[in-house]
Parts: C-alpha cells; sequence; structure tokens
C-alpha cells in the first residue's frame, strides 16, 4: 500500500499563494485554499493561470472560506502577506494537523519571529523565499511572467536534526510539481539576499509610478537601484551576513532580461492596501541601525513610502 501523499493547505490564495497552490494541484497532490473576497468566485469557477512558462491551467480546486472547515493539513503554505499576520496564527492553528509543516512565502525580515510565538510549539515553522513574476489579474485568475523556484529554509520547531530532512521534504514536493526549490542552510542570509532586489524595484515602483523595465532603462534609476543594493549588501555585512561576490550585480543583470515587471508592492499601493514597508524597510534599518550601520538611501525611501502610504489609504 502506498502512503498517503501529503494534504496541503493554501493560506492567502492570491497570486502567490494561488500560483504554487495550483501547481502542487495540477500534479495530483491534496491540495486545499482558504479564500475571503474571492471564495464565491472560485468555489463557481475554479482557479486560472495564464502562465508564459506552463500555459494556461484552469483548475475546479478545494476552496474554503473558513479555515475551520478545512481539513487538517500536513503543510501549509502561507502566501497571505506580511502585513497580515497578527490575523495569520489563528487560521493557521485551525487547518494545521497535529504537527504540520508552515511555510512562510513572505518577503522581509522578521516575518517568522513575529509570527512563531502565536503558533503551537508542535509546528514546524519554514520561511520560503519565492523568485518569481506573477500577479493577480481579477478574481481567481492569476498571471505568470516568468520565474517560479521557491527556495526553503527552517525556522523553528520540535525537529531533531535542525529542520534539514523537513526541509528537504517541502523541496521534493514542490519539485514533484514541477517548480524549482532547493534547500538553503542559511533562512536569515537567504532574507537579506532577497532584500537586494525587493528593497529597489518595489520602493520604486511605488515612489516613481514605473515598472521594471523604465527603471532600468533610465541613467539615473540604474544608479540609484545600484546604490540601494549595495546598501542593502552593506547591512546584510553588518548583521553578520557576507552575501556572495557580485550578488548585487547577478539580480541586476537578470531584471535587465525579464520582462517587464510591476512588483508586488506597486500592486497593493494601486489597490489601497497597507505596503510591506515593516518587514522589508522598517525591520532591516533597524538591524543595520542596531550593529552601527546606516543606510541613508534606504532610510530616505523607507520614510517617502510610510508618506505615500499613509496617504494612501487615508483617501
Amino acid at each position: 500500500m502506498s502512503p498517503r501523499k501529503p494534504r496541503i493547505g493554501i493560506i492567502g490564495s492570491g497570486a502567490i499563494g494561488g500560483f504554487y497552490g495550483l501547481m502542487l494541484a495540477r500534479a495530483g497532490f491534496d491540495v486545499h485554499f482558504l479564500l475571503r473576497s474571492e471564495y464565491a468566485v472560485v468555489r463557481e469557477q475554479g482557479l486560472k493561470l495564464e502562465s508564459a512558462l506552463h500555459g494556461d491551467v484552469q483548475l475546479a480546486v478545494q476552496a474554503y472560506a473558513s479555515a475551520a472547515d478545512m481539513p487538517p493539513c500536513d503543510w501549509l503554505l502561507v502566501g497571505a502577506k506580511a502585513t497580515s499576520n497578527a490575523e495569520l496564527a489563528p487560521l493557521i492553528a485551525k487547518a494545521a494537523a497535529a504537527d504540520a509543516k508552515v511555510v512562510l512565502l513572505q518577503n522581509g525580515l522578521g516575518v517568522e519571529e513575529q509570527l512563531r510565538p502565536a503558533l503551537p510549539g508542535s509546528l514546524h515553522l519554514l520561511g520560503g523565499l519565492c523568485f518569481i513574476c506573477v500577479n493577480r489579474l481579477s478574481p481567481g485568475v492569476i498571471r505568470h511572467q516568468a520565474l517560479g523556484a521557491v527556495n526553503l529554509g527552517y525556522h523553528s520547531g520540535p525537529a531533531e536534526d535542525g529542520g534539514a530532512a523537513i526541509v528537504e521534504e517541502g523541496a521534493a514536493l514542490l519539485r514533484a510539481a514541477g517548480v524549482d526549490s532547493q534547500a538553503m542552510d542559511n533562512l536569515g542570509q537567504a532574507r537579506w539576499q532577497k532584500l537586494v532586489w525587493n528593497v529597489p524595484y518595489n520602493g520604486l515602483s511605488v515612489l516613481l509610478g514605473a515598472s521594471t523595465t523604465p527603471l532600468m532603462a533610465d541613467s539615473d534609476t540604474r544608479e540609484l537601484i545600484q546604490a540601494l543594493m549595495a546598501e542593502v549588501v552593506q547591512g546584510a555585512a553588518a548583521c553578520g551576513h557576507a552575501l556572495p561576490a557580485g550578488y548585487a550585480d547577478h539580480l541586476f543583470r537578470v531584471t535587465e532580461q525579464m520582462p517587464d515587471y510591476w512588483p508586488s508592492m506597486y500592486h497593493d499601493h494601486a489597490g489601497q492596501r497597507p505596503l510591506e514597508l515593516q518587514a522589508i524597510y522598517a525591520e532591516p534599518l533597524a538591524r543595520a541601525r542596531a550593529a552601527g550601520c546606516s543606510l541613508p538611501r534606504m532610510q530616505m525611501l523607507y520614510q517617502a513610502l510610510a508618506f505615500i502610504d499613509r496617504a494612501n489609504r487615508a483617501g
């Protein structure tokens, strides 16, 4: 008798959660999607993916409006933004099996530390870093433009081996669904590495109202992007995370080859939703400052975004 495939829950079935959930469901895994405003549409029409790499995929999915209605899940992929972390712990606890593995597919620093105290001690908490160009077009419809890898690292829980076996199990699940996935030995360093891209492109897309192609085409914004990247590398080093040599230049070149892309923070701004400023800017700035490192360009960008965010939500 073959072992039961793990039951997978998606908490936050927007662009990120919806994409990875659909890939897993398409591969035959038992996937359960928690939705809020889009529940009625997805329950009736399913989820649709328009992907430059995988073609069009439309599936009827197991959708829920309440976490209490979900079956106990062995794995929970959390695609909700870090701005909703205060509300997530009760949902996770309701949907999780006793020793579930919870993967935070979120940007920024401190997201695991923020959530961990509110979770049952029996749950394993992992961080997942997504390298993907994806956004939600309309209720139940996701557009995938490029990339798609998600790398995993263990944060905390009852694992006796430092979580290595659990991380490899999660990466293998994703690879079985056609998603490139690798284990990360140092989750803290990996989160700083992701900030090298997120800090300049997310913030400048909101501040300047520009997507990646025009940002990369202008000499002044190219210089600013590289200066912001260099500050993130500097902040990481001050906090004990020496990033690989040439990493920022590598991301800069990758972005030059990407299709034109509006980062997720711009979509949040356009939808008058809270921006992920705490995790992407405030937390790394505070950690760098505590280590005696000043990041003036990043600080200025954060302060400008905080003003825009307050004014946007007040309106």
